[in-house]
């Protein structure tokens, strides 16, 4: 913890209290919504040659309002119990902006993954695993994981097939997690869903234009300068799409290794292959190398994004941040201290209740799928593609001219299972962001979009917990 914070736990608490504070609640609810419900430590032993090595993880469980609970594990060699409380009350917040019927929860291993091989991983897995799972902590009916910072599809395909092995007799033991490989019950699309997110609530915030210029900003995305820290699955995947698709202009990629800066910004495939090549971002050719990463967090650019882990932004960087706009694609990057400076600075916080919800939105859609047991589009992609030819036809027989082929191909394509979540994942994130927005600017108390955020959240659940009578 840096000098003069507050811990994450403390700081995701704080936020809560700020916007409990503009809502009318019956005394008591907003500390139900607030607690963390349990919260389950392990410890389990494995022998290593001629020595054994005990390892220590937990599963926290935010909420219960609605089953199953979801939520990452996360492996890490800094993890701990209140971190993962505090993680766990984000997803419950999380899932109720965008309307995923998921509870909060969350997983952490103490454990730093780059100082073992696969095999000595897999073994681990399993085994933390097989602790969860006989105290129901996984489940697809209570309690769902997904991939975390140090995990993966590789991790939850050994979580599901130790459930499996343990519960052979749950029809629906499949989804006991998300994030799978397609081929072993996943969804396409759920391996860049948090990336894709991040680029849907973008664009969704810049179909505004008042808000946008809020931000001292204006137009579209196309030719905005971006910088943004991290570049694992979620930084790497927001970063290519918004480049690739959006026109944005990555001015700055910063890791815990150092950063890099290219005034005519950088191609994301090319930055990605080349330090998955070489271990770091260190001789990247045409580009300036800071050592100091973190200090570009203080740089100039129209759009930061904190894509790595919590607590970068802090009351000891925040006034000098020089971001028009910082969209949280990590969970907590920004401290409560920090919050209050920008804030009050008039910076435009896109909040990671939002905008780092489009992987436990595709990962609901792959629990539906899972529990379903039919991929999506299987029913109907081939009528859709019949339809259009149809329409195709029509369309020549009244005219007498043929239809374009650019223009045939776009009506007789039947929706894949890829094109299905991508749509899902762009309606969640527009709507949510309308909700957000709606409650921001039609009340004078809530003054931030992460208040409204919070705001959304908690109305929800209250709400929950009003109908089902606690």
């Amino acid at each position: 913890m840096r000098r003069g914070e507050i811990s994450f736990l403390e700081s995701v608490n704080r936020m809560f209290d700020r916007a409990v504070a503009t809502i009318d609640l019956p005394l008591g609810l907003a500390e139900q919504i607030k607690s963390c419900n349990s919260v389950y430590q392990v410890r389990f032993s494995l022998k290593f040659g001629r020595e054994y090595r005990t390892f220590t993880g937990w599963r926290a469980v935010h909420s219960e309002h609605r089953l199953p609970a979801k939520g990452g594990i996360r492996y890490a060699n800094l993890v701990g119990q209140a971190e993962v409380e505090a993680l766990a009350a984000l997803m419950t917040y999380k899932c109720a902006v965008v309307d995923v019927p998921f509870s909060g929860s969350k997983g952490g291993l103490l454990i730093d993954p780059r100082q073992y091989d696969d095999e000595d991983l897999e073994r681990i897995t399993r085994a933390f695993a097989e602790e969860l799972i006989k105290k129901d902590y996984i489940s697809p009916a209570l309690n769902v994981p997904a991939p975390d910072v140090g995990t993966g599809p590789r991790e939850m395909a050994w979580i599901a097939d130790a459930y499996q092995t343990l519960k052979p007799d749950d029809i629906n033991a499949i989804g006991c997690v998300t994030g799978k490989p397609v081929s072993e019950g996943g969804v396409v699309g759920r391996t860049e869903a948090t990336g894709r997110g991040v680029q849907y609530g973008l664009q969704e915030f810049f179909r505004h234009p008042e808000d946008v210029k809020s931000a001292g900003l204006s137009g579209g995305l196309d030719g905005k300068e971006v910088i943004i820290q991290g570049l694992g699955n979620v930084g790497y995947h927001a970063a290519k799409f918004l480049s690739e698709e959006d026109g944005v202009r990555i001015k700055a990629v910063i890791e815990r290794e150092g950063a890099i800066v290219a005034r005519n910004g950088l191609n994301v495939e090319d930055l990605a292959d080349y330090r998955r090549e070489n271990g770091g971002l260190r001789g990247f050719p045409g580009v300036d190398y800071i050592e100091d990463g973190r200090s570009l967090l203080e740089a100039e650019c129209d759009i930061l994004i904190p894509a790595a882990l919590e607590n970068q932004i802090t009351v000891e960087n925040a006034a000098r941040v020089r971001a028009n706009l910082i969209a949280e694609a990590a969970n907590g990057p920004v401290t409560y201290g920090a919050d209050e400076i920008l804030r009050a600075r008039g910076v435009v916080i896109l909040p990671d209740l939002y905008l780092n919800a489009g992987g436990v939105t595709v990962s609901y859609f792959e629990w539906i799928k899972n529990l379903s047991h039919i991929r999506f589009g299987r029913l109907d992609r081939r009528f859709e593609e019949m339809r259009g030819r149809q329409i195709v036809d029509v369309i020549e027989a009244v005219s007498g001219k043929s239809v374009p082929d650019k223009l045939r191909i776009q009506l007789m394509h039947g929706a894949s299972e890829l094109d299905l979540v991508c749509s899902g994942l762009d309606d969640t994130m527009r709507e949510a962001y309308q909700h957000i927005r709606h409650v921001y600017l039609g009340r004078d108390n809530v003054p931030d979009l992460r208040t409204a955020s919070f705001v959304v959240a908690i109305e929800k659940i209250a709400q929950s917990y009003k109908e089902m009578g606690l």
